[in-house]
């Protein structure tokens, strides 16, 4: 089974310029004119152009681009989170908790400009084998 990640902006230029200054990816196909495949993840990566305010779900639930909620995000596994961290926030993305030091790696949670929450995580030692069980 093949996964792909979804991400809904607001303006298709801005959200690629953002996704690949800030984490390295590169435009794969554009798709029409209200999408865009990211690569260079383990997952390839779509922008979907979408408006505030557009109807997003069957009940009426719409697009909101302010920072938001979602318990579904994504991490991106980097090999040093402080160049990684740096390079994010000259993109345009927010750090809403700074790095912080596990058995297992260093995690940074930010958001992107359109109010996207992701994470940076930097594995140590044995990764999450530190702590499974």
């Amino acid at each position: 089974m093949q996964l792909l990640a979804n991400i809904d902006v607001e303006d298709l230029v801005a959200a690629t310029d953002f996704y690949c200054g800030a984490l390295g990816l590169r435009v794969g196909r554009r798709l029409g004119g209200g999408a865009v495949e990211l690569l260079g993840a383990s997952s390839p990566i779509y922008l979907l152009q979408n408006p505030a305010g557009s109807v997003a779900t069957g009940t009426a639930a719409t697009r909101d681009y302010g920072r938001h909620w979602t318990p579904v995000h994504l991490d991106f596994v980097v090999p040093d989170i402080e160049r990684a961290c740096a390079a994010a926030l000259a993109a345009g993305a927010q750090l809403e908790r700074a790095v912080r030091t596990h058995v297992w790696g260093r995690i940074a949670v930010l958001s992107d400009p359109f109010g996207n929450g992701f994470c940076l995580i930097q594995f140590l030692n044995r990764g999450y084998d530190e702590i499974a069980t």
